[in-house]
């Protein structure tokens, strides 16, 4: 079965993760994408490694089904390449700022004096608009500026997520733009600029927040791990091991109720609903903790989840890979690459009934060098110049073998 996005051909100049997990999500649904990387490889590619050439996990997470040109694309013969490849394009993907957009010659105009119908789906930090728009960011950067980081953790000692959530958020909305623009394209023949932030994503998380505070409705501050607008909503302490329960709604908070033999709080106004018990939750936390003191977690989470209450265990990486509720079996895929042990992937989140989604391992630094090129229009003889001035690495595999000597 084929990919709904047979035919797509893309080019990845993105680094880290807001483009290249957007192209990683385009190559999953059957795009052709090429990551174009230096011949000496990008720092993303060997952070936070985990196999003997140096590829890391977050590399590894977000460039499967790609193929990879190791390219000087500083170079004039790297431009002149380049130039020839979007010509024959569908999609470009960059995260960088448009400074640096405009000097790599991937802006927007730039692209469509090259390729009229061409898209654009550019990540950066702060947007293309407004005085930060050259400054460059990471996720961290995000959380902090949107008000998340304020909120997150005790009193006077703020916390970022230990994950990435802006720069995943906004490659999921930068694929959702591409694929809008691939059906405008469709449509019109047109190509389309899309646009994504770090920041803008940020603040579509915390913009519930925000509209209280500008409003004065509320000015919230930390409260650790309590949900500000319902309750009891926590992280608790079992007898051996932690877990979080989220009581949200009327019925759900009259069946915890019942569980913690606490009635008698129907009746108190500070609890009548969501956003009081939010308000109310230390004391609500403290009942439910001395519940759940003397019980084992898993007793916890049988009886909340018995009586249809959001609850889950509290898991270390260690679990999760262990084999916890079956999720290593359930949402991962252990993949094998060259040089590594097997290694537990998950795929991209979107799973569709029609149409193949493709779960490929990522590339090795020029892997498909030569097979790029020659798929884009490059003659031999054009293709082992460019190797040859070292415009070009070509990966392992497609280095020929040296001749034997005659004998």
């Amino acid at each position: 079965m084929q990919g709904i996005l047979e035919g797509i051909r893309v080019l990845d100049f993105g680094r880290w993760i807001a483009g290249p997990y957007c192209a990683h999500l385009l190559a999953s649904f059957g795009a052709d994408v090429v990551r174009i990387e230096r011949p000496r490889g990008e720092d993303d590619r060997f952070l936070m490694p985990v196999t003997e050439h140096g590829e890391g996990a977050q590399f590894l997470q977000c460039n499967g089904g790609k193929r990879c040109l190791a390219l000087h694309m500083t170079s004039p013969e790297g431009r002149e390449a380049i130039r020839k490849m979007i010509a024959q394009a569908d999609v470009v993907v960059a995260n960088y700022s448009p400074s640096a957009l405009k000097y790599f010659g991937l802006d927007y105009e730039t692209l469509r004096e090259i390729k009229p119908d061409i898209i654009l789906a550019s990540a950066s930090a702060y947007g293309t608009r407004g005085p930060m728009a050259e400054r460059i960011g990471f996720d961290g950067v995000g959380q902090a500026v949107s008000g998340a980081v304020w909120l997150t953790g005790e009193e006077g000692k703020p916390h970022r997520a230990a994950t990435a959530p802006i720069d995943f958020a906004t490659s999921l909305s930068l694929a959702y733009g591409t694929l809008a623009a691939i059906i405008r394209k469709m449509r019109t023949g047109e190509g389309t600029n899309v646009e994504a932030s770090l920041v803008g994503t940020s603040l579509n998380l915390t913009n519930q927040i925000l509209m209280e505070e500008a409003t004065g409705f509320r000015h919230r501050t930390p409260i650790g791990n309590r949900s500000p607008m319902s309750g009891p909503s926590d992280i608790f302490k079992a007898r051996d091991g932690w877990f979080i329960m989220q009581v949200i709604g009327q019925k759900v908070f009259q069946r915890w109720c019942k569980i913690v033999e606490r009635e008698d709080l129907l009746d108190d106004p500070r609890f009548a609903t969501d956003d009081k018990r939010g308000a109310n939750g230390e004391e609500l936390s403290a009942i439910m903790q001395k519940w759940c003191a003397d019980k084992t977690r898993d007793e916890c989470i049988d009886i909340l989840g018995n009586a249809s209450i959001g609850c889950g265990p509290v898991l270390s990486p260690a679990e999760v890979t262990g084999g916890a509720l079956d999720l290593r079996e359930t949402f991962m895929r252990d993949v094998a690459f060259p040089g590594s042990a097997p290694f537990p992937l998950v795929p991209p989140p979107a799973q569709l009934s029609a149409g193949s989604v493709a779960f490929d391992r990522p590339p090795l630094l020029g892997e498909h060098s030569a097979e790029v090129l020659s798929d884009y229009g490059f003659s031999e003889a054009e293709i082992a110049a460019m190797c040859e001035a070292g415009t070009v690495k070509l990966g392992d595999a497609e280095i020929p073998a040296p001749r034997a000597e005659a004998g």
